[in-house]
């Protein structure tokens, strides 16, 4: 997970996702590219407020026929002054760090698609929600859908990093039954880019089965031969509720779930309780596929 997408609509969530991501990729060895998808000239007004004003002070011209096309270029010029902005704050977010930018046309999600294919990228790194153009695309069905598209692992991130941010607490929830095999290259996959971090297996309780349950966390973590983990239970009202309350009492550094690939959240991982975890709990959440058996 070295070569790192942010897409960004230059919201304070986008620019949370950024610093996660250059410290991942400082920590990893990675490098960074930042992506802005500018849709079709229809979706916008001439109103570069957004964007801090016209650039280097300059109106659109009055021009019959034309006003689109400057409109599209004054926008474009503006996006790249802003995506350079970001780059050169790179230095002082994680000195060393390579950062490329990147500008698709097209829908957002298209665009975001688009560009992994384009630049190989191996993890999406992406704020919870958006403002203008991105405005809610980053909650409900539209983050399922990415997380079910994506050929690579995709982390949501909701608030600003902490100061120096680490990943030493991984949190994975589970019901441990047997569609959890397919999770195990994942995890060790993770391992593999925070070796430092201990992996905390848990299972929310939300009614009868305890013992089956811890038996399932056993057999999970001896077939998975995964290293530094240790398992954990909790009783909760609901699995959403469960994970939050687990992810802050660990001081959780990151929440890992694992998908479908064609159809969105594993069994255990409903829709609702995916969206509520997403958004919802403080820490980053990556979601990657289970492999195919």
């Amino acid at each position: 997970m070295k070569n790192i997408l942010v897409p960004t609509d230059f919201s304070a969530e986008s620019h949370h996702a950024y610093a996660v991501a250059l410290q991942m990729a400082k920590a990893t060895g990675g490098h960074v590219t930042l992506l802005h998808v500018l849709e079709s000239v229809e979706t916008y007004t001439p109103n570069f407020s957004t964007f801090g004003g016209p650039v280097n002070g300059s109106e659109l011209p009055n021009s019959e026929g034309g006003m689109d096309q400057i409109f599209m270029i004054k926008l474009m010029e503006a996006t790249k002054h802003r995506m350079h902005a970001l780059k050169e704050e790179a230095g002082q977010l994680a000195a060393g760090v390579p950062v490329a930018d990147a500008v698709e046309m097209g829908r957002i999600g298209d665009g975001i698609l688009s560009a992994i294919q384009r630049h190989g990228i191996d993890l999406v790194v992406m704020g919870a929600q958006g403002h203008g153009a991105m405005e809610n695309f980053f909650v409900g069905s539209n983050t399922e859908r990415l997380i079910r598209l994506a050929p690579c692992p995709v982390l949501t991130v909701k608030h600003a990093p902490r100061p120096n941010f680490a990943v030493r607490t991984i949190v994975f929830p589970s019901d441990f039954t047997i569609e959890s095999a397919g999770a195990a290259e994942g995890l060790r996959q993770v391992q593999a880019a925070f070796p430092q971090a201990t992996l905390h297996l848990l299972h929310v309780v939300t009614g009868t089965g305890t013992t089956t349950a811890r038996e399932h966390m056993r057999a999970f973590a001896e077939r998975a031969q995964l290293a530094n983990t240790q398992g954990e239970m909790i009783e909760a009202s609901s699995p959403a509720a469960g994970i939050e309350q687990y992810a802050r009492q660990a001081h959780a550094d990151l929440v890992v779930i694992p998908t479908h690939a064609r159809t969105g959240l594993s069994g255990f991982f409903q829709s609702s309780i995916a969206e509520t975890v997403a958004t919802h709990i403080f820490p980053p959440v990556l979601t990657y596929h289970l492999a195919s058996k």
